[in-house]
């Protein structure tokens, strides 16, 4: 995939050269001496990743890295430092500043163009979160905790290795932030342990005895409880080729062996870090699409979510010449129990009815509040004799047993109901079912309240 890349380097041979590597797989770049430089660029162009220098004049790059993760702005932009350091310390600092990795020179030309084929493919997944996430905020606005970053926790991390010194040595370093570890010696036996239980992070050797380790990244990748889970891939000296096939099948980062604690525990905290932050904006896209599309009192289905799956009823109502029933339920005087008791039992009989609703009616039916005390549930399928006694029964079990009060006191409730069928030999019916329900429910409150009223007009 095409990316911007912004490469942030203070020396103009190593610009040029590195320029040019990335030109020929057809990357735009972009370019800064500093990080003073790099800052304005960022704000300006927007890279898709950046590739950062460590020693540089005014400003170095781990202070560059740590302003660019600590603006909301910046922060999802993918950074690979660079540089000559060799020291293990500054590669677990470069992490630590938020770099998503450390690259030392002189530059493995596989080993880079691997990393950023799959940071982009991170940056690609986060992006599309994040519009989700803001296109649902903009019917329903879910808070963001902590400026938009996740916590990171306790994170429970699953080993696939067949070494056991390998797994004391995850175990020992990790057990600070993650508490949980389980391992297992195969592909299989982790695909069946990710299906079982949640794990954010996979630690997974490439050199398994009786398998190829690398299957690990396919096989997670095409299941639905591994698809999003981290993979760090645990190689030898001289495998480098092989963890670049590894990036490209779909880990997400590699630790060379001997292992060195820092650089295990920073790579591990990192990659729960991403896993949070995907956890977070997915769940707060869920929260929001739930506020948009639930009526957050009584847990129903909202008008907006009818009127978008409303037609599809009706059309497959109508393609298989079937009828679909709907009832108009209104608690009776409604507005009492509010000008009497006060709004607090008001919602209180609110919350009661719609459970009682729920209860009563079919998991295939659907439910929704139309808006103050009025109800409708739409019952596919349905002929009016059974939708008649279906509303019958709700209509009893609700007038049969008063409906708790926050005060501790108890309030009898009744509610009228309306019903309306589209029969297949109706042709207008489709357009009018919820006008005739509506009617039906007009009548039942004209009659005295308390009562179910059916429509039988053509």
């Amino acid at each position: 995939m095409s990316a911007r890349i912004l490469v942030v380097d203070d020396t103009p041979l190593n610009v040029k050269l590195l320029a040019a590597k990335l030109a020929r797989d057809y990357y735009i770049v972009s370019t800064a001496e500093n990080g003073v430089e790099a800052l304005k660029k960022v704000a300006a162009e927007k890279p898709d990743i950046i590739l950062l220098d460590v020693m540089m004049p005014e400003m170095d790059g781990f202070e560059t890295c740590e302003k660019l993760k600590a603006d909301p702005a910046t922060a999802h932009i993918p950074v690979i430092m660079i540089t000559a350091l060799s020291d293990v310390a500054d590669r677990v600092k470069g992490l630590a500043a938020g770099a998503d990795d450390f690259l030392g020179k002189p530059i493995n030309d596989v080993a880079l163009m691997a990393r950023i084929r799959s940071l982009l493919r991170l940056k690609v997944l986060m992006d599309e979160w994040r519009l989700r996430e803001t296109s649902a905020q903009q019917v329903a606005p879910f808070p963001q905790p902590h400026g938009g970053e996740a916590d990171i926790g306790e994170g429970r991390i699953l080993i696939v290795d067949d070494a056991p010194s390998d797994i004391e040595a995850i175990r020992d370093t990790l057990k600070a932030i993650a508490p949980h570890v389980a391992h297992v010696p195969s592909v299989a036996e982790a695909e069946t342990a990710l299906a079982a239980d949640d794990y954010d992070v996979v630690f997974a050797s490439i050199d398994l005895r009786e398998e190829d380790g690398l299957m690990i990244c396919p096989r997670l990748r095409s299941s639905a409880a591994g698809r999003h889970v981290p993979i760090l891939l645990l190689a030898n000296q001289g495998e480098t080729e092989r963890v670049a096939k590894g990036l490209d099948l779909g880990a997400n980062d590699y630790l060379m062996r001997p292992f060195d604690a820092q650089e295990l525990f920073a790579r591990a905290r990192t990659q729960l870090r991403h896993k949070r932050n995907y956890d977070m904006m997915r769940d707060g896209f869920e929260k929001n699409i739930k506020m948009a599309l639930v009526d957050p009192l009584t847990d129903a289905f909202n008008r907006r979510y009818l009127d978008a799956h409303l037609p599809r009823f009706l059309q497959h109502a109508a393609e298989q010449r079937k009828s679909l029933s709907v009832q108009m339920l209104d608690i009776d005087h409604f507005k009492k129990v509010n000008d009497t008791h006060g709004h607090a039992a008001g919602d209180a009989v609110l919350r009661e009815v719609a459970r009682r609703i729920v209860s009563a009616i079919r998991p295939s039916d659907f439910f929704v509040r139309m808006g103050g005390e009025e109800f409708a549930v739409i019952m596919p399928e349905t002929q009016l004799p059974n939708a008649e006694k279906i509303a019958e029964r709700l209509r009893h079990s609700i007038a049969a047993t008063p409906v708790p009060l926050p005060d501790g006191g108890e309030l009898p409730v009744t509610i009228s109901i309306g019903i309306a069928d589209t029969r297949p030999d109706l042709e207008s019916a489709p357009n009018r079912v919820f006008e005739r329900a509506d009617a039906a429910l007009y009548r039942a409150k004209q009659d005295g309240r308390n009562r179910v009223i059916t429509d039988k007009s053509a």
